[in-house]
């Protein structure tokens, strides 16, 4: 059994947070992948269903980010879990927006849901972190985090999700590559072999140069043909 958690914080207000990008990439696996409904249970809102071949639970908690740790605790007591079995989906300020990464284990850099996580169950669970970028300032992480994805930022956001439910099976079975592939495949899809290059099709949309009429006399014409 694996517990995927996703970080974020309760509540309409926090919804489209870019802290709360963990909350959405599990929303979208319990819906694309037929998941139980979501129930209260753990301090958190839980529901669970199968990836390929992989019983998965999937955990929100409702604790408010610094002690999300408290909920994922309390889960893996529960299900008689180890770290090794808990997958991690977070915002990460130091990756490029729509940007994904796994790692095992390591710090928490000063996150607070992980440093929370941390505390309760130690280091050695995989993460999956999610690039929401950097507003340039540490002061202006706060207000950034807490901040709604603009719209322009809707469309890598929607690949991102579906990337990561693509591949949610593979990260079930804890292969990190094809995961990674899967998400690839939606965010940097690779180009067509039908797709022509643009200077070439440039040239294909250039008028073609009508030829010059011929003002040879019928003279001219026969004498340049014994040239």
């Amino acid at each position: 059994m694996k517990l995927f958690v996703g970080l974020g914080n309760p509540g309409p207000k926090y919804e489209r947070n870019r802290h709360n990008i963990g909350f959405m990439a599990l929303d979208r696996i319990a819906g694309d992948h037929g998941f139980s409904p979501w129930k209260s249970k753990f301090q958190a809102q839980i529901c669970e269903g199968n990836l390929g071949g992989e019983k998965v639970l999937l955990l929100k908690p409702q604790t408010f980010m610094n002690l999300s740790g408290q909920s994922v605790g309390e889960a893996m007591r529960f299900y008689k879990l180890t770290p090794a079995d808990v997958v991690v989906l977070h915002d990460e300020l130091d990756l490029a927006p729509g940007k994904a990464r796994i790692k095992q284990g390591g710090g928490h850099a000063g996150h607070n849901g992980l440093r929370s996580i941390h505390s309760h169950i130690g280091a050695d669970y995989a993460r999956v972190r999610l690039g929401i970028g950097h507003p340039g300032h540490k002061d202006a992480v706060a207000g950034y985090v807490l901040r709604d994805f603009p719209k322009a930022d809707e469309g890598w956001l929607d690949d991102l999700m579906r990337g990561i439910s693509d591949g949610a099976a593979e990260l079930a079975r804890g292969d990190g590559g094809k995961f990674m592939n899967a998400v690839a495949l939606r965010v940097a899809p690779p180009r067509s072999s039908t797709t022509k290059p643009k200077a070439e099709a440039k040239a294909e949309k250039a008028p073609r140069e009508e030829a010059a009429p011929d003002t040879r006399s019928p003279l001219e014409k026969l004498m340049d043909k014994f040239k």
